[in-house]
């Protein structure tokens, strides 16, 4: 005999700033709630998050782990599972990895689903790269730059918009160098070279072998012709991986970006697909934290008043329901 799914309200897939933020709006709107976290958050290499008005500095660990003690007040379940599949009928049904040897975990039901998955940086396949993520291999600057502010930098640049990341990292530091590594000098436009030569940043051709580092500190961008440029901080623009899979299962419209391809939604996060919402990275590229925890708020709230409508609507359109109507 199989076992009834247990039902929700809401489910919310991803334990991060903006699935933690819906789940709190809609704990507190006393909507029997799951958020489904796997516990993979994008910034947890970093040591710190920055550029959240009150809680500026906080380890993202403990920026979680309040979120979650918060949730829990308004009775919101947190599983530390995987969604790995989702289909839409009268309820949305997720199944989840559930760690079973058969592969077949818990399947939960619910009105409403929020996907806040999130996305994965994959940086470029330098020796040295990945290992030092985080702390002086860095990719924003409005999270990362006033820690290593004044330090000599190197910009990686995999793209022509490593052009625009060394422009805007020189308000941190007058000591700045982009390393072209996989664009051609010729693809610098006159625009380029005059803006980068007005902020002072020195341009080197040639692809980059990899990273120097002593004591456990950068030192050096190596390049393939064995050249060595001292260097303490290196900024570089990972490609954006989104985690969209329950969204396109589910039939949402999606749309392509220079960030990767992401789903279309309304202002509150509804996507195409009724009763369907993306939240923070899963909805786009720019949510940092404190744009997630936003995005998070505002789907909780247009989460309640659509579930409360409807109940109101089926609880008017009985007889029971509506006393002005013919019995």
């Amino acid at each position: 005999m199989t076992e009834k799914p247990e039902q929700y309200e809401v489910i919310v897939v991803g334990g991060g700033a903006a699935g933690l933020s819906a789940a709190l709006v809609l704990g507190r709107a006393r909507r029997r709630t799951l958020v489904v976290d796997a516990g993979e958050p994008r910034n947890a290499p970093a040591a710190h998050m920055q550029g959240y008005l009150s809680r500026d500095g906080m380890s993202p660990a403990e920026f979680l782990a309040v979120g979650r003690e918060e949730i829990a007040r308004y009775g919101v379940e947190l599983v530390r599972d995987r969604a790995v599949d989702a289909t839409r009928g009268e309820d949305f049904t997720v199944r989840l990895a559930g760690g079973a040897p058969s592969g077949e975990g818990r399947t939960v039901r619910a009105r409403q689903l929020v996907v806040a998955t999130g996305l994965k940086d994959v940086l470029p396949p330098l020796p040295g790269l990945a290992e030092r993520f985080g702390r002086d291999v860095v990719h924003c600057p409005y999270c990362h730059g006033w820690e290593v502010r004044d330090q000599a930098f190197g910009v990686l640049a995999t793209t022509l918009a490593g052009v625009h990341q060394a422009l805007i990292v020189s308000q941190w530091s007058k000591d700045v160098t982009l390393f072209l590594h996989t664009v051609a000098e010729s693809e610098l436009t006159g625009e380029d070279l005059r803006r980068l030569a007005a902020a002072g940043v020195r341009v080197v051709p040639g692809e980059v072998a990899g990273l120097v580092a002593e004591a456990d500190r950068l030192t050096g961008v190596r390049l393939m012709d064995g050249r060595v440029h001292d260097r303490e901080v290196v900024f570089v623009a990972p490609r954006a991986v989104p985690r969209t899979d329950l969204l396109v299962r589910l039939g949402a419209e999606m749309t392509e970006t220079p960030f990767g391809t992401y789903p279309v939604i309304d202002g509150r996060g509804l996507t195409t697909v009724p009763g369907l919402w993306a939240a923070g990275n899963a909805s786009g590229f720019a949510e940092q934290v404190v744009n997630a925890a936003s995005r998070g708020y505002r789907a909780g709230a247009a989460i309640n008043g659509e579930l409360l409508m409807a109940d109101l609507d089926a609880t008017a359109a009985t007889p029971a329901g509506n006393p002005a109507a013919p019995a």
